[in-house]
């Protein structure tokens, strides 16, 4: 089942791009994180109240606090960056650049959470990063 989650937040990922691109027109690229920003605080406690969430909030432990407020932080000066880079290039030029990520995220996974990498998740890294650079200079 998580792959449907995942092809899902590729999807919404995908569409982010161009529904930004076009958002950003004429504006400040900061000013676009912020609103954008605004909306996701909105619908991701809005899905917490609706699910009944929030009496959980009590369970978060420091380590919780800590982590997620870097991951926070690293959200957003993903999206600042994002946005600029949106602004400055194509979608076609940002968005696969952008997708570096995941093969970052396989490296960072194995340096730092131990995971083990497997020749197809090697491999697959390999080939997105081989595939950016082809983009950035293509």
């Amino acid at each position: 089942m998580w792959w449907t989650y995942a092809l899902l937040s590729a999807f919404f990922a995908a569409l982010t791009a161009v529904l930004a691109k076009i958002g950003i027109k004429g504006v400040d690229s900061n000013l676009a994180t912020a609103v954008r920003t605004a909306v996701v605080l909105v619908l991701a406690w809005g899905i917490v109240l609706f699910r009944g969430g929030l009496g959980q909030v009590h369970t978060l432990t420091r380590q919780n606090l800590l982590f997620l407020g870097l991951s926070g932080l690293a959200t957003g000066l993903s999206w600042i960056f994002y946005f600029r880079a949106l602004q400055l290039g194509r979608v076609t030029q940002v968005a696969p650049v952008d997708k570096l990520s995941v093969a970052l995220a396989i490296i960072l996974s194995v340096v730092f959470l131990g995971e083990r990498l497997s020749w197809q998740a090697g491999l697959g890294a390999g080939l997105i990063i081989t595939g950016t650079v082809v983009l950035i200079w293509g």
